[in-house]
C-alpha cells in the first residue's frame, strides 16, 4: 500500500508548488534604464556617490523620523535632493515603506495599489505587504494597480535609495488620482503603525522659467510646512504630488508630526537650463518617539548618549576612578532600555581603534550588554593590553545596536557580491569553527565589496578569496550606533 500512496502524495506536492509558484508574480521595473541606471552596479554606485555628496541640517534630536517627501525625476536632475532625504534614514530601520506617489498615465479614480508579490528594481525585490491587498478589499477608495504599474515611474523612482539605505522592509505602493485626500488619509491611517515610514514621491512645478518656478515652489513648499491642505487641492501646476502631499499633510495633522525642509532646488541648478525648469524638494516629518513606536533602530539621540554614559561609567569603576555612579544602575523606567539587544562597544584613541567587542545575539538587556561589552573592550580585547587609566580620559566611545541577523542566500561569489549594501549591511561570515564580523561602520575603511570581503575572510582565518572559492555561510545584519558627545 505504501508503495501506491508515496507518489501520490509526491504528486500533490508537485501541483501545490506548481500553484504556489504561479501565484507569486512581480512587479517589473519601467524605469530602469530611463530614469536611473539599470545596471544594479552601476546604480550602487550612483546611488553612493550622491549619498555621499549629500549636506544635511543639523539632526532633529529625541524625534522619531516618521515621513520623507522626495523627487521622482531622473536622477541626473533630482537625484542630489532625493539621496538629502534617503541619508536621513541611516542607522534606522523600519518595518514597512508606504510610498504614495501620483498617477501621471492611468487616469485612476482615487488611489491603486499594487497587489502582487514582489516590486522589483535592480537592487532586487521588495515584497509587497498584506495590507496592500486588503486595502483593496476593504475600501472602495482603492483599485488594483495593474494598469498603474505598467506604466507608473514616481514610487519606482525613490525605491533604489531607500533599498540602498535600509534594511529589508516590506512595501505599499499607491498611485493617487485627483481624491478627497481626507478620505485617502484615513483609510491609510487605519493600516499605519509607528514602525512604518511614510514616503511621498513628488516634483514640484513644471516647465516654468527658473525665477517663477522658485517663486512658486516656495509657497508651496511653505503650505507643506504650515500644514495647508486647502492649497494642494485648487491650484494648478505646483507639484504632479499634490494629492499625495495632501494626504500626507492630513496624517502629519493627525498625528502631530512636525515637517521640516532639507533641501530645495530645480533642473535649472542641477541638469539643464533655465528657460523651462522642473522644481524638487526634500522635506521630513519628525514625531515624538514612544514607546509603542520602538523598533530595533528607533532609539533617540538621547538615548543613546545615556548607553554611552553607561559604558564610560562602567569601565571608570573597573578603574577605580571617581565618575557619575548613577550611570551604573540597571534600573530604569525607560522601558526601551530593558529589552533583550546585541550591542558592540568601540573604544578609540585619536582616531585608532582601542578595543572593539560585542554580541551578535540579543541574551541580556541593552543596558546590560552595553556594560559587559564595555568591560570587554578595555579589559579584554585580545588585540591590546588593558586599558589603563592614564587612557580612560583619551578614549571615545561608540555604542552600536544591532538588529537579529539574518541568513543571505547566494548561488554564487558574483551574487554575493550583488547582495551586499556598502555602508548598510553588518556582516558575518562563517565555515565550520572559523567566523568573523564586520559591523557596518567598516564600510567606511573598505568601501569596496571584494575588498571588504578579503579582510573580513583574514579575520576569520580564512585565505582572502575564501568568499570566492569556499561556500560560505553569509549573514547580514544592520545598526544604530553612537558617538560620544563631549
Amino acid at each position: 500500500m505504501k508503495y501506491v500512496i508515496f507518489p501520490a502524495v509526491l504528486f500533490i506536492f508537485f501541483i501545490n508548488s506548481l500553484v504556489v509558484s504561479a501565484l507569486e508574480t512581480s512587479r517589473a521595473p519601467i524605469a530602469a534604464g530611463r530614469f536611473y541606471p539599470a545596471d544594479a552596479d552601476v546604480l550602487k554606485q550612483a546611488i553612493k556617490r550622491l549619498i555621499d555628496h549629500a549636506d544635511l541640517p543639523a539632526a532633529t534630536d529625541d524625534k522619531a523620523l516618521k515621513a520623507l517627501i522626495m523627487p521622482h525625476a531622473g536622477y541626473a536632475c533630482s537625484g542630489q535632493l532625493a539621496a538629502m532625504a534617503a541619508k536621513l534614514t541611516h542607522g534606522m530601520a523600519f518595518q514597512r515603506v508606504i510610498a504614495i506617489g501620483p498617477d501621471h498615465c492611468a487616469g485612476i479614480k482615487h488611489a491603486a495599489v499594487t497587489c502582487c508579490t514582489y516590486y522589483e528594481t535592480p537592487l532586487g525585490k521588495l515584497r509587497v505587504d498584506d495590507d496592500a491587498r486588503r486595502l483593496c478589499r476593504q475600501s472602495s477608495l482603492f483599485e488594483v494597480g495593474d494598469a498603474s504599474d505598467r506604466c507608473e515611474h514616481a514610487v519606482e523612482n525613490v525605491l533604489p535609495f531607500l533599498q540602498f539605505m535600509l534594511p529589508e522592509f516590506t512595501l505599499i505602493a499607491v498611485s493617487a488620482g485627483q481624491t478627497d485626500p481626507t478620505a485617502l488619509s484615513r483609510e491609510i491611517d487605519h493600516i499605519y503603525s509607528g514602525s512604518d515610514l511614510l514616503v511621498v514621491s513628488t516634483d514640484l512645478s513644471h516647465y516654468l522659467d527658473y525665477d517663477t518656478a522658485v517663486e512658486r515652489d516656495q509657497k508651496t513648499i511653505d503650505a507643506v510646512l504650515k500644514g495647508q491642505t486647502d492649497y494642494f487641492t485648487h491650484r494648478r501646476n505646483i507639484a504632479c504630488g499634490a494629492a499625495p502631499i495632501a494626504i500626507l499633510i492630513e496624517l502629519a495633522r493627525a498625528k502631530h508630526w512636525t515637517p521640516a525642509l532639507i533641501g530645495y532646488a530645480n533642473s535649472g541648478d542641477t541638469c539643464a537650463g533655465r528657460n523651462q525648469v522642473v522644481g524638487y524638494a526634500a522635506i521630513a516629518f519628525y514625531g515624538e518617539s514612544s514607546m509603542s513606536d520602538q523598533t530595533d533602530f528607533d532609539y533617540t539621540p538621547s538615548q543613546g548618549q545615556r548607553l554611552i554614559r553607561v559604558a564610560r561609567a562602567t569601565i571608570a569603576e573597573k578603574l577605580g576612578i571617581d565618575y557619575d555612579a548613577r550611570h551604573l544602575s540597571e534600573h530604569t523606567d525607560d522601558a526601551c532600555l530593558t529589552q533583550p539587544r546585541a550591542t558592540f562597544v568601540t573604544l578609540t584613541i585619536d582616531g585608532r581603534l582601542r578595543g572593539c567587542i560585542g554580541s551578535l545575539e540579543a541574551r541580556e538587556s541593552l543596558l546590560k550588554s552595553v556594560r559587559n561589552n564595555a568591560v570587554n573592550a578595555a579589559f579584554h580585547d585580545p588585540r591590546f593590553s588593558p586599558l589603563s587609566r592614564s587612557e580612560f580620559d583619551e578614549i571615545d566611545i561608540e555604542v552600536s545596536i544591532l538588529t537579529p541577523s539574518q541568513p543571505l542566500n547566494y548561488k554564487d561569489d558574483k551574487e554575493l557580491v550583488a547582495k551586499l549594501r556598502p555602508h548598510v549591511d553588518g556582516v558575518i561570515l562563517r565555515k565550520g569553527f572559523a567566523g568573523a564580523t564586520f559591523l557596518p561602520q567598516v564600510w567606511d575603511q573598505l568601501p569596496d565589496v571584494r575588498d571588504f570581503l578579503g579582510h573580513l575572510c583574514r579575520k576569520a582565518g580564512l585565505a582572502a578569496n575564501a568568499w570566492k572559492t569556499d561556500k560560505l555561510e553569509v549573514m547580514t545584519y544592520q545598526v544604530q550606533y553612537f558617538h560620544e558627545k563631549r
